[in-house]
């Protein structure tokens, strides 16, 4: 017991070493990971019950300090919060652990979902599966924007940054990454001016009642010794990282060429990761955006379908890329088979998605100390969140106008143009079931993984009584 006891000190003290036995910190994340569903609030949450709650790893303050640090970054925040406390706890192998056990559950059962998707997706019970998740799936991303709305438009400064994103995107066209940055720019300036408009108090709410002190946790209150700024590891981890994300991309550029599928998604989904900022469905917008419009990869139902297996599957929402990418592979085979062709793009497309998160956590992490409490990426970080409902918003009405209606006819005004829905093209039960899922979530309080089960098994019921009745 003295030894014990004389070891949590010693960890406490900052000693590089792990805080706690490896083997159990895997056995810890792969439960983590086995539990995240219902999208990045979902798996925050989970991380906090596990992490903060049960196990007493990591203090209440602690945790939402690397939290809100991992929302000023691009890409999935849940999968960036577990890298930063894996590494916190058991250094930098933990941290690459934490990460990988992440999305390892989400990546494989998409993977599997996929194959199903392209091999057996006209079989009528298949077809009925992903017709009920199209519909909830609409309800969840009405839900999205009246969660973070409701967090984020406190004033209505808030309320008009959103208002100008949502009419940049949807009327105006303009790329989401400009909204972000643009955004940014202002919330910093206006942070920086001490605007009282453009602070914000640290993102997730602590649960009610008594606190787990940073003091009174595992690791303690003081900075681990490997958790310490340390400019050359973190310049050669970074050169590690960055070595690792671009010349897989820059070998298949110049031995494919530009033109071919897998440099298109290599440099596509590295793109993404560097501006999107503000979660997951703020990403899907780009995404959509960009995959069905510009490049042809999918088609709008398909990006739902695809939604459909994120949100029913383990790890973060933004694994859909998985899907998005396995289907530009597989409609471009190239000389390969097209399952190969899929395979390849999928493992790709999750490659560059989800590195850049340890990049950023390995390469900022031990410097975050001296940006808590920053008044200026506070407000950079509240106009973003502003801006991705107005972004929620525009994606929210996208999903609606390809779920609700079989045609659109097109209003052009010289170079702008716009897709309005045909009344008349209403599909009455995609209708009748997406109010259904509405009322499951937002008056039931149904969770989204009971809903998309449900609307699931209407569907399918629905499809095999059109079947049965032709």
């Amino acid at each position: 017991m003295a030894d014990l006891a004389k070891g949590t000190l010693s960890a406490r003290r900052g000693r590089a070493a792990d805080i706690i036995p490896l083997s159990e910190a895997i056995r810890v994340w792969i439960r983590v990971a086995a539990l995240s569903f219902g999208g990045p609030a979902g798996q925050i949450a989970v991380m906090h019950r596990i992490l903060v709650d049960e196990k007493r790893w990591i203090g209440e303050h602690r945790f939402l300090h690397a939290l809100n640090y991992c929302m000023l970054l691009p890409g999935p925040e849940a999968h960036q919060l577990a890298i930063y406390i894996g590494w916190l706890l058991n250094r930098t192998l933990g941290g690459v652990i934490a990460g990988i056990l992440f999305v390892l559950p989400g990546f494989l059962s998409i993977l599997a979902l996929s194959y199903i998707y392209v091999l057996f997706g006209n079989v009528t019970f298949i077809e009925g599966m992903f017709f009920g998740l199209k519909c909830a799936v609409l309800a969840v991303v009405l839900q999205a924007v009246f969660r973070i709305g409701s967090r984020a438009l406190k004033n209505r400064v808030m309320v008009a940054i959103a208002a100008a994103a949502f009419i940049a995107i949807f009327f105006l066209q303009i790329p989401f990454p400009f909204i972000i940055i643009a955004t940014g720019v202002i919330g910093y300036l206006g942070g920086r001016a001490g605007i009282a408009a453009f602070k914000v108090g640290g993102g997730h709410k602590a649960q009610s009642g008594k606190i787990l002190e940073d003091r009174d946790s595992l690791l303690g209150a003081d900075i681990p010794v490997h958790a310490r700024p340390n400019l050359a590891w973190s310049i050669r981890i970074s050169a590690i990282l960055a070595a690792l994300w671009f010349l897989p991309v820059i070998a298949i550029l110049l031995t494919l060429g530009p033109t071919n599928v897998f440099a298109k998604i290599g440099v596509f989904f590295s793109q993404m990761a560097v501006v999107t900022f503000g979660g997951a469905y703020a990403v899907l917008a780009y995404v959509a955006q960009e995959a069905v419009q510009h490049f042809g990869w999918l088609q709008p139902h398909e990006m739902l379908d695809g939604l459909g297996m994120a949100e029913t599957t383990p790890g973060p929402l933004i694994m859909v890329t998985q899907f998005v990418g396995f289907l530009a592979g597989y409609r471009d085979p190239g000389v390969l088979n097209p399952l190969v062709t899929a395979t390849l793009a999928a493992i790709l497309t999750t490659w560059v998605t989800f590195l850049p998160s340890f990049l950023w956590i390995f390469l900022g992490a031990p410097f975050i100390e001296s940006m808590r409490g920053n008044a200026a990426l506070a407000g950079a970080m509240s106009a973003i969140t502003a801006a991705v409902v107005g972004v929620i918003l525009n994606l929210a009405i996208w999903f609606g106008l390809h779920v609700l209606f079989t045609e659109m006819w097109t209003v052009s005004w010289g170079l702008w143009s716009m897709n309005v829905p045909v009344i008349s093209s209403i599909v009455w039960p995609s209708l009748v079931l997406t109010i259904l899922a509405s009322l499951a979530i937002f008056h039931f309080r149904m969770t989204v993984i009971t809903t998309l089960l449900l609307s699931a098994v209407f569907g399918i019921a629905w499809a095999l009584l059109m079947s049965w009745g032709r």
